[in-house]
Formats: C-alpha cells, structure tokens, sequence
C-alpha cells in the first residue's frame, strides 16, 4: 500500500511515533445472531436491555434476539423507541426509560447505527454520572470523558453502513442548535459485534445506498486522512482514538474498498443477493475497524449540519413522517469536492482509492479529478441526489453550514491538509450541483 506523504502544513516539533490499534471481539456470518444468548451467559449477565427502533422491531430480529436469551437463565426486555438518527431529546428519552426500569447487567443493540447510538448512549448514562451533553463533545457539549466502566454492550447491525459495531461513536443531532455531533471515547466501543448478513435483506434499496455511502466514505476519509506521524507525540493519558492514517486501519480501508467495487452497485439493484449482502456487511464491518481507529475528516465534518438544519427533504425508503437527510447521503454530498480539495496531501493515495473502488474506471486526464470522478459515477448509479440544492439547500444556507461544520474540530483536525471556514465553504458551494 502507499506510504502517505507528511502535509507540510502538519510537520510536528516532536513526531508522534506511536499508532493505536482497537476493535471489538467479532463474531461474523449468516446465524450468527442465534449465538447472542449463549455469548452474553460468558459475562454473567442476568438482566439485559435490548435496544432497537420501531422499524426493525417490526422485522421480529430485537424479539427474537431476547427469545433465545430465556434458556441461558437471562431476562431480556425489549426497548423499542429508538429514533432514526437519534437527537438529544430522543437519547434522553431512553437513558429515562433505562434509569427507571433497570437496573441492567449488559445492553444488546439490534438496528442500524441509531439503534447503536441509542444502546451507547443508555450504556454510557446508566453506568456514570451526569447527563447527556456532560459527555458530548466540545465545544458543543462538555466534553467530559466517563469515570466508570460500561457494561458490556452487544452491537447487532441490521443495515450494512454505519460501522457503529467497531467504533466508540455516539452520533447525535443536538436540536436547539440545528447540529449533529457526537460522544467519543473508547468506552464507548462495543464489547462483541455479533455481524449477521441475513439481518441485512430486509434493508431497501434507498437504505443501501445511503448506508453504503457511509461505508465508502469511512474507509475513504480513514485512508486519506493525515498519518499520525504528523502528530505531535502524546503521553499515554492523551491519546484519544482517532490517531490518524496507520498501516493497521490502512489495511481495512483498502480491503473495505475492493469489497464494494464488487458488491454495492449490486446490493442496490438487486437485495436479494446473499453474496453482496454478505460483502456489503463485511465492507462496513472493515470499514469501521478502520476509521474507529484512524478517523474521518472533511465530508463527516459537513454531513452534521447538513442532516442537523434538514429542511424539507424526504428521502426514499425512509420513514415519511419527518423530513431527514440521512447520515450516508450527508456524508455523500460533499464528498467529490472534499477530495478534490484533500489530492494535493498526497495525489498517489487518492489515486489508489479510485482504482480500487473502481478497477475499470477510465482515468482522468486531470489526475485530480479521477476519484472525484468515480465517486459521482457511482452516486449516479444507486440514486444518491446530485447535490445538495437536490436536498433543499441553496447559496443563502452555506454560512450555517459552515458555522455547524467548523464546530467539528475534533474531525477536521483529521484532515490531511488544514481546512478554514473559507476553504469549507468552497467545498459546500461546489457541491451544491455535482453533476
């Protein structure tokens, strides 16, 4: 794999010569969560809260995941009222619930990410002090970092995107300031990822693609984002977990990558193949081994204010009842321009990336362009809108969307080139019609 070149915007007094590597155990394949009871009688647990939202509670999966628990001795209740892409009020609302009703040996999410978010959040409020936006990043929220151990969390996803199984995320949209943020640290990272692809078929084609989208670009931002050798170095109490691009997280970028050159388009158009359902599942599953470790940066950055200030866009088989954009599409829309802008960091990664999202993609004859170039390509293909004037934003909105993007520092710091709010909203105005 490339070696990536040293920003000279990023050459450090004293180099950080030490990378960090974590994931949870994993147990992955068709059945696998049939195995969930058995797993959790290993910790002890013998009360335990399952966490799922109402749409996939419908598919019977959370029911049937607490079913097999009774044999093992384990009283398992369902919570149910998780929200796709969780907000502040909706996190509060289940750390509520769970404070009133538990207390709780272990947590069990099955869903998407938000469901994951959901458990993370309960997880992280049932087992410390204080209150949600006490642990939300800064300087949104108060930044604090848990004094406590968590209990054993159990992530099960049922949408092939997110990569919330592997990493120590909580994302969320803090309402009253029209922005999306999130809780980090390693805590937060699930004890056992339990990745069963038969759970995914149910997902619709919209779903697919958004979410797919989110596997993309974790392992694009993960492999382009600044080496941790451009760090300054740190002692061990100041290491957080994104510590940049290292050859560990590289690994499973490039890995995630070849898995959907072969299998996204495919997923889309066509659910019903276990191949590329199970390829999808383990791209995502790759994917956030590697950035739950490396990071992301630019179009993480924009995707919070873009699903935070949502006007009116109702996307394809999503729920109907409110407007959203959800995280994948966010992440989407700026991501051709964020990689323009990030080539110069180091052209020979950018062009690696295209070729193995893309092995007959013909290449540009402005090398810059090549990556950019696919990922439309691709976004033309499984339906993702052609910008975001598609979603309902115009020229009048890009200050708020930088506003909201230059308050996800701890991301843009992740960034292979530094990146100012003149810089942000170029990107944004030149995503605002992609093709």
């Amino acid at each position: 794999m490339p070696s990536s070149t040293m920003p000279t915007d990023h050459v450090p007094a004293s180099p950080e010569s030490v990378f960090t590597y974590g994931a949870p155990q994993l147990k992955f394949g068709p059945g696998a969560s049939d195995e969930i009871g058995y797993d959790l009688s290993q910790t002890g647990a013998r009360r335990v809260l399952v966490v799922t939202d109402p749409g996939v509670a419908a598919t019977g999966h959370p029911q049937r995941v607490a079913d097999q628990m009774e044999r093992f001795g384990i009283e398992a209740v369902v919570y149910d009222r998780a929200r796709v892409e969780p907000t502040d009020e909706s996190l509060q609302e289940a750390v509520a619930w769970a404070r009133e009703h538990g207390p709780w040996d272990a947590f069990v999410a099955v869903g998407g990410g938000s469901s994951i978010d959901t458990a993370k959040a309960v997880d992280l409020l049932t087992s410390n002090p204080g209150e949600l936006m006490d642990y939300v990043n800064a300087p949104v929220g108060g930044g604090r970092a848990p004094v406590n151990p968590l209990a054993p969390l159990v992530a099960v996803p049922t949408t092939t995107g997110t990569g919330a199984e592997s990493t120590t995320i909580c994302v969320l949209d803090v309402l009253s300031l029209k922005v999306k943020t999130g809780i980090s640290h390693a805590r937060l990272r699930p004890a056992l990822a339990v990745v069963d692809p038969a759970l995914t078929r149910s997902q619709p084609a919209g779903v697919t693609a958004a979410s797919g989208m989110d596997i993309l670009c974790h392992a694009l931002e993960s492999y382009t984002a600044r080496p941790y050798t451009t760090y300054e170095r740190k002692q061990p109490e100041q290491r957080v977990p994104y510590c940049g691009a290292n050859p560990i997280a590289d690994m499973w970028a490039e890995k995630a990558m070849s898995l959907l050159a072969g299998s996204f388009r495919q997923a889309v158009r066509h659910g019903e193949d276990e191949a590329a359902r199970a390829d999808m599942a383990m791209a995502a599953t790759f994917a956030g081994m590697g950035f739950g470790n490396a990071g992301v940066h630019i179009p993480h950055a924009n995707a919070y204010p873009v699903a935070g200030r949502v006007k009116d866009f109702h996307p394809k088989d999503y729920p109907a009842d409110e407007p959203m954009v959800p995280h994948g599409m966010s992440v989407a829309l700026t991501a051709p321009e964020a990689f323009r802008f990030t080539f110069d960091a180091d052209p020979e990664r950018h062009l690696r990336a295209a070729r193995l999202l893309d092995p007959a993609a013909e290449q540009t004859d402005d090398p810059r362009e090549f990556l950019p170039a696919v990922l439309t390509a691709l976004m033309r293909d499984i339906d993702i809108p052609a910008g975001l004037g598609a979603v309902g934003y115009d020229e009048g909105d890009v200050p708020d969307l930088v506003e909201g993007a230059m308050k996800q520092q701890r991301l843009l710091a992740t960034a292979p080139r530094d990146v100012t709010a003149d810089d942000v909203a170029g990107i944004l105005r030149r995503s605002m019609q992609l093709w």
